[in-house]
């Protein structure tokens, strides 16, 4: 019984995201609130409350009452009681008359973001990528190898120009550049999209295929 229950529950719930195709109405409003509701409420029970709150926050401050199963040993870390009370601070966003406040958590927590971040981006994305351009343009004995890595080289190059707004992007050199360069741009993005839509085909499949046996 439970499990026709869930079936019933699920074929209408997907019928009534589909419904959207047909126009604005509000089985789709009703399939939109319950997934925006019931995804906010298991981000803030478990993962906030229980990956994140609890086991970074709670159970050192008060390792007592919150650390039991937990990793976490020894007697209460003080240091703990900044990150408690920035979050605090956070409340008053609630407050609209005080909501200023908040912005002093929000201004740390930027700040410390963009410190780690900066560090993260440059030793994971831009260094391995100045890595990955550095290629051999020609391979004797690999024909199709050399190929890939003069386009590679070329494109890299390109994209470069294009981004360099200090000058207008005219003259024979810089302005070509400059245009080759979106071109590249335009086959990455089309392929990023391309592959977008795929993956969005493979739900929809398995939404049909469910849809065709809902009791699995």
């Amino acid at each position: 019984m439970t499990e026709i229950l869930v079936a019933i529950a699920g074929v209408g719930i997907t019928l009534c995201c589909f419904s959207f195709l047909y126009k604005d109405n509000p089985f789709y409003h009703f399939a939109e609130s319950l997934y925006v509701g019931i995804s906010a409420g298991y981000y803030l029970s478990v993962v906030s409350f229980h990956q994140v709150i609890k086991p970074l926050l709670l159970a050192r401050l008060f390792p007592q009452q919150f650390a039991s199963g937990l990793a976490v040993a020894g007697p209460s870390d003080a240091v703990f009681w900044i990150p408690a009370f920035l979050g605090i601070l956070m409340l008053f966003k609630l407050v609209p008359s005080l909501s200023w406040i908040s912005r002093y958590t929000i201004a740390f927590v930027m700040g410390v973001s963009t410190g780690l971040v900066l560090v993260t981006s440059i030793e994971q994305y831009i260094i391995p990528q100045i890595q990955k351009s550095i290629k051999p343009l020609i391979l004797v004995d690999n024909v199709g190898t050399s190929l890939s890595n003069i386009i590679l080289v070329l494109a890299t190059i390109c994209c470069l120009f294009y981004f360099f707004f200090s000058t207008e992007h005219k003259g024979p050199l810089y302005g070509n550049m400059a245009k080759l360069g979106i071109w590249f741009l335009m086959i990455f993005i089309g392929a990023s999209f391309g592959s977008t839509v795929m993956g969005r085909l493979t739900i929809l499949i398995g939404r049909f295929q469910y849809l065709a046996n809902p009791l699995g």
